[in-house]
Parts: C-alpha cells; sequence; structure tokens
C-alpha cells in the first residue's frame, strides 16, 4: 500500500457501494406485520455503528474477486445475528446507551428487546436458508451456538474476581469473536477460496475480534461517553472482570486488589476514580493493548497467503483499525 492509498485511513471505502447494497437487504428484510418488530429493529438498526462484521464478509469476498449476491444477503445476517446479542446482551447488562443512543430495551422496554432479538435470529435463519449451502448454515449455526455459550459464561463470570485471563480470554473468543470468525470464513467461503485459506480466514477473523474487544475493554477505561457511545465505567457497574481488572488483581499493590475485588463482586462504581487511577497507574491498559497488538499481528499473519490485492490491503488496514481506534 502507498501512502496516499484511502485503505489506510478507511478500510472500508473499498466497499462503500457494497455496504449499500447490505443496508437496503437489511431494511427489506426487516419488514414484519407487526409494528413494534419494526420499529424496534429499525431503531436499532438506524443506530448504525461501525458493521466491521458484515464488512468482514464483503472485504474476504473481495480479497477473493468474488461477484455475485451472496455476500450481500451473508452479511445482512451476520449483522442480524450481531443486532440480535446486542438487544439481548442489553437487557442482561441493564444497559441505557449504546453507540450514543438509548438502548432499545431503555425506550421500548425489556420484554420487547429480547422477542424482538428473536425475530432477528429467526429472520437471519430464514435468510441463510435461501443461500442454499450446507456448509454456510452449519457455521453460522455453529457460530450462533456458540455465541450463546459464550454470553452465558459471561454471566456466569459476572461479579466474580476469581476469573483468570484464561477464562476471560475464552468468553471473548466465544461471545465477540466467534461471530468475527464466521464473517471472515463466509466470504472467503463463497468466492471458492482453497481450504487452506478459508481457514486461514477465520484465523483472522478471530485474532480481530479479539483485537476488537481487547481494545473495547480499554476504552471503558480511557475513552468518554461521548466518543465510544456508552457508559465509561458500564464494565465496573455490571461486575464484569475484563482484562485490566484481571491485570491489576493479579499485579497491584494489596490495597488495589482489595478495592477491585470488592467492586466486582458488588458492582460498584462509586469507586471508579480510584480503581481508574489503579489501573493507570499499574499498567493495565498498556498490558491490554499488548496483548491486543499480539492478536492483531497474528490476524495480519494469518490472510499472508492471500493474493495480493485491494481486499487484501484493507483487511491489513482493518486489523490496524482494531487496535488503533479510540472510539
Amino acid at each position: 500500500m502507498s501512502a496516499a492509498d484511502p485503505t489506510l485511513s478507511n478500510p472500508l471505502a473499498l466497499i462503500a457501494d457494497d455496504m449499500r447494497a447490505v443496508d437496503a437487504t437489511l431494511r427489506a428484510q426487516l419488514h414484519s406485520d407487526v409494528v413494534l418488530v419494526r420499529q424496534i429493529a429499525d431503531y436499532i438498526i438506524s443506530a448504525g455503528g461501525k458493521r466491521i462484521r458484515p464488512a468482514l464478509v464483503l472485504l474476504m469476498a473481495k480479497a477473493w474477486d468474488f461477484r455475485g449476491d451472496d455476500q450481500h444477503k451473508l452479511a445482512a445476517v451476520i449483522e442480524f445475528i450481531h443486532t440480535a446479542t446486542l438487544l439481548h446482551d442489553d437487557v442482561v447488562d441493564e444497559s441505557s446507551l449504546r453507540r450514543g443512543s438509548k438502548t432499545a430495551n431503555a425506550v421500548f422496554g425489556n420484554a420487547a428487546s429480547v422477542l424482538v432479538g428473536d425475530f432477528l435470529y429467526s429472520r437471519a435463519f430464514q435468510m441463510m436458508v435461501s443461500v442454499d449451502s450446507m456448509r454456510v448454515m452449519q457455521i453460522l449455526a455453529d457460530a450462533t451456538n456458540v455465541i450463546a455459550e459464550g454470553e452465558v459464561q459471561q454471566l456466569m463470570n459476572m461479579h466474580d474476581p476469581d476469573v483468570t485471563e484464561e477464562r476471560y480470554l475464552h468468553v471473548i473468543r466465544s461471545k465477540t469473536a466467534k461471530l468475527f470468525e464466521a464473517a471472515a470464513e463466509l466470504g472467503c467461503l463463497i468466492s471458492g477460496a482453497p481450504e487452506a485459506q478459508i481457514s486461514a480466514a477465520a484465523e483472522y477473523g478471530r485474532s480481530l475480534g479479539t483485537a476488537f474487544q481487547l481494545i473495547d475493554d480499554v476504552l471503558d477505561y480511557s475513552g468518554d461517553a461521548s466518543a465510544i457511545g456508552k457508559n465509561v465505567g458500564d464494565d465496573l457497574r455490571e461486575g464484569k472482570p475484563t482484562l485490566p481488572l484481571i491485570y491489576l488483581i493479579q499485579h497491584g499493590s494489596a490495597q488495589q486488589r482489595e478495592l477491585v475485588r470488592a467492586c466486582i463482586a458488588n458492582g460498584d462504581e462509586a469507586h471508579f476514580d480510584e480503581v481508574l487511577l489503579a489501573i493507570t497507574d499499574s499498567g493495565a491498559l498498556d498490558y491490554t493493548r499488548h496483548r491486543a497488538d499480539a492478536a492483531r499481528e497474528l490476524a495480519k499473519s494469518s490472510i499472508a497467503g492471500f493474493p495480493e490485492s485491494a481486499g487484501k490491503d484493507a483487511l491489513l488496514a482493518l486489523a490496524d483499525f482494531a487496535v488503533d481506534r479510540d472510539r
């Protein structure tokens, strides 16, 4: 890539037209005779977001010069699955803010949000069946099941200050990275790439998703609500032992460990400023960024064998964006 290559500053510029096609597909597939279903689904889809998961389908397809419409349909399926998990997540976490706006459950209530999440899951499966590929269905069915397991694992970890780094990373790979993995794998699969490269694409997605979540963990203690679109300190309030907190418990002073363990156990954000100072002083954020950077490098090295193309360049730039972003 040259310094003037637009993929350096915006790795999604290459697929702008495809993303518009995906948005049109999302809108068309949101139709329901039930008004409340349309309202809530449209509300959360309209909230936007980075759309990195559906973009992964498109970029992988671009890297292998795929020509056809299935990429748009599968990218929409990935976004519907992701959106359904967000609806359910926000109910479980009792969140009130996402992407700078009120969450659907804060506006429409918990029951409606859960049920519309179910609608989006079922609509995603209707769409994937229409692709008429057992391999596609297997990838997406497996991913959805693993994500559900990851959600339960995270619930079991909440308010548990004894969660280890290994346990936490396992949750990340199940809850977050699995959908990245499926998206990348699908884009490569429908393009007719060799099996070895489909596996490489899956590794890229898995590592990218891990890096992305670790940076989210950093931003929860180093960003602000207006920039990252969520309440800073939510993880602490929810009693989530994310990697910065786990590192602090392992490497902080006895007083810091006691403070953080109590905050996780009780979901206590009243001491957020003290915890933030301890996290910063202990190097916990630097360590988490280091782990994210390692995942980034694994993602980039995994697609080294891809043919040179603008799509490959964009995938490499996307891995950098995932780690270097500030929101």
